[in-house]
């Protein structure tokens, strides 16, 4: 409840960008988004809430999100900083979401993680290849990657070097299994491609089937992978290799992983 009574009241990045899409969306002319070229949505043009509301209760596929997205960005690189905020507005639940993840347990950096999460996926929405597919998926990674930044001076505080960890327990990562995930990447010991894979389908909407199409290979293969993949983490995991100040990768770990 905490979590959400800051949310609401407090003057963060993420308040002050809905506050400025409830003004660009409120009568008597709300930006308007052209939906008719979209696969799978209303053929009709619809204000910029209204596109909000459809993306987050209706599940449309990967095809339909992506090519969303890849207008939104065209329009934020073309047209201004109108369409910029229209189109973080749009991402505003989600990306309140993950910052709400990544702030938990670390209430003190919490506007520091709004502003991280806003800017990373800022960002990946100007400077990010649009043609590759999971476009959606691209821009949420930065921005979790961008405010997961903030935290980590604190997890290493939490966990001196010189501190014999012995048989205790290991200490979760940042409280949520995208940071581990994110964490075993940066330690070299998966591939980050094996962490989206293993978010994307454990933690996200993402279909396995879905995702092989797309690689070309066959599900049983992409699980394989990931199976790999999450035995590696939770081996790290049981060992206290994900906690406090990451390790120098192993040789060819994430290789072994991928």
């Amino acid at each position: 409840m905490a979590t959400t009574t800051r949310t609401r009241t407090a003057v963060t990045a993420l308040n002050t960008a809905e506050q400025a899409f409830k003004l660009l969306t409120c009568e008597p002319a709300p930006l308007v988004f052209d939906a008719r070229p979209v696969p799978g949505l209303p053929d009709t043009t619809m204000p910029l809430d209204e596109l909000r509301t459809l993306l987050m209760f209706n599940r449309y596929d990967s095809d339909t999100t992506d090519e969303v997205w890849r207008q939104l960005a065209h329009h934020t690189r073309d047209w201004g900083p109108t369409w910029v905020v229209g189109a973080i507005g749009v991402a505003l639940p989600a990306l309140t979401h993950l910052a709400a993840k990544i702030s938990r347990g670390h209430a003190r950096h919490a506007d520091d993680v709004d502003s991280d999460v806003l800017a990373g996926f800022l960002h990946a929405l100007r400077t990010a290849d649009l043609a590759p597919p999971r476009l959606w998926l691209r821009l949420c990674w930065a921005a979790w990657r961008a405010g997961a930044a903030v935290v980590k001076a604190d997890d290493g505080e939490e966990l001196p070097l010189d501190l014999p960890t012995g048989s205790r327990s290991p200490h979760m990562p940042y409280g949520h299994p995208d940071l581990l995930l994110g964490r075993a990447a940066a330690a070299g010991l998966i591939t980050a491609e094996a962490a989206e894979l293993i978010s994307a389908t454990r933690f996200g909407d993402a279909l396995i089937e879905q995702l092989a199409a797309e690689r070309g290979v066959t599900a049983s293969v992409l699980r394989m992978r990931r199976r790999r993949a999450e035995r590696v983490v939770a081996a790290a995991v049981t060992r206290g290799d994900l906690s406090g100040a990451m390790r120098p990768p192993a040789p060819r770990a994430a290789a072994a992983a991928a």
